[in-house]
């Protein structure tokens, strides 16, 4: 049993060369988290809350649309409840060099590697950013609401993803079972846009049979503004791999970094101005450095060739599935090369 629970963490944070403190706060996070879990159908009957009463509600009818329409794994993931009383489950942390973006990787034999580390302990977090920063890396550490074992649990229901509005809770199971329906070793940006092409798709098929129109009208402006908003990121991604690319001396390409996050920070403030609503000044408030920009880009860079792939196979979840478990299992570059075409001109960027 303690080996399974092991291997089902390592499933979950990748760090190579990990302390024994790591491996330690590891294990104990997940056994609190798993620990608390409690049967929703009994939560929902007991509790005298009822807001979070709807809530799980929610939950179960969405995660019985998962299985029956949008034919992910049929399993008791999400059929308990588990309430942290903190704002998020794990601290995730992105790193990359001071004049580069490619983000740092964490690996294990069991999984493969990704470009984050997990820690249940904001405070582990910031401890462990301090001391990349030290080391002259450029570092992102976020909250996160949930995160999956990938098959190798009943992954339960946080409070954490109750917080925000419908679809959120929705987007945020269907998300976190496509990484049961799929993961590929070593390739975080396969599985996080994989991901989140079904939580996308799920929640527009969820809202159609579901929402009200007020709830598809928000979640229709919501896209389009990330869409405006990644489109940014984007493109200054792009101008700082040609600024770390052009062979100039390393202090003008610091200048060159420092221009540019000003020019992207005076960019998003029109933007927000044309909005209405200032939706991403959290991304700017905490620090625009390379790994924010990493971050985006390891979640949304290929969910436009998946996409492209879910119109080839004429909206057939289950061809999907089997079309995209095909390309996970082609060799690194081979794979590369096929959601690129699938891409095609000037929708998905360029490493």
């Amino acid at each position: 049993m303690i080996l399974r629970w092991l291997v089902a963490v390592l499933a979950l944070f990748q760090g190579g060369c990990a302390t024994v403190d790591y491996y330690a706060q590891a294990v104990s996070g997940h056994f609190e988290v798993m620990g608390a879990a409690r049967d929703m159908h009994s939560v929902i009957a007991t509790t005298a809350d009822a807001g979070l009463r709807t809530r799980l509600e929610q939950a179960l009818e969405a995660r019985a649309f998962a299985t029956s329409q949008l034919r992910l794994p049929d399993n008791d993931s999400y059929t308990q409840y588990v309430d942290l009383q903190r704002p998020f489950v794990v601290w995730n942390i992105v790193a990359t060099p001071e004049l580069s973006l490619q983000p740092k990787t964490w690996c294990y034999l069991v999984v493969g590697c990704v470009a984050y580390r997990g820690y249940y302990e904001e405070a582990s977090a910031r401890s462990e950013a301090d001391a990349l920063k030290a080391a002259g890396f450029d570092v992102s550490v976020s909250g996160v609401r949930a995160y999956s074992t990938l098959g190798w649990f009943d992954d339960p229901l946080l409070n954490t993803m109750l917080a925000p509005p419908t679809p959120y809770l929705q987007g945020v199971m269907f998300h976190e079972l496509a990484h049961q329906q799929l993961y590929a070793d070593d390739d975080s940006a396969f599985n996080e846009a994989f991901a989140t092409a079904v939580e996308r798709e799920g929640v527009r098929r969820w809202l159609a049979q579901h929402g009200t129109t007020q709830e598809r009208s928000r979640y229709d402006v919501a896209q389009q503004r990330r869409g405006e908003f990644t489109g940014l990121v984007e493109r200054y991604r792009q101008v700082l791999l040609d600024i770390y690319a052009n062979g100039e001396a390393d202090a003008a390409k610091r200048t060159g970094k420092a221009d540019a996050f000003r020019r992207m920070r005076i960019e998003y403030a029109a933007m927000a101005t044309r909005w209405g609503v200032d939706a991403y000044r959290h991304y700017f408030d905490v620090g625009l450095n390379n790994a924010r920009l990493a971050a985006v880009a390891t979640y949304l860079k290929w969910v436009p060739a998946f996409e492209a792939l879910l119109r080839r196979e004429a909206g057939n979840l289950e061809r999907f599935y089997a079309a995209a478990a095909r390309i996970a299992k082609l060799p690194f570059p081979d794979r590369r090369r096929a959601l690129a075409q699938l891409c095609g001109e000037n929708t998905c960027s360029k490493y």
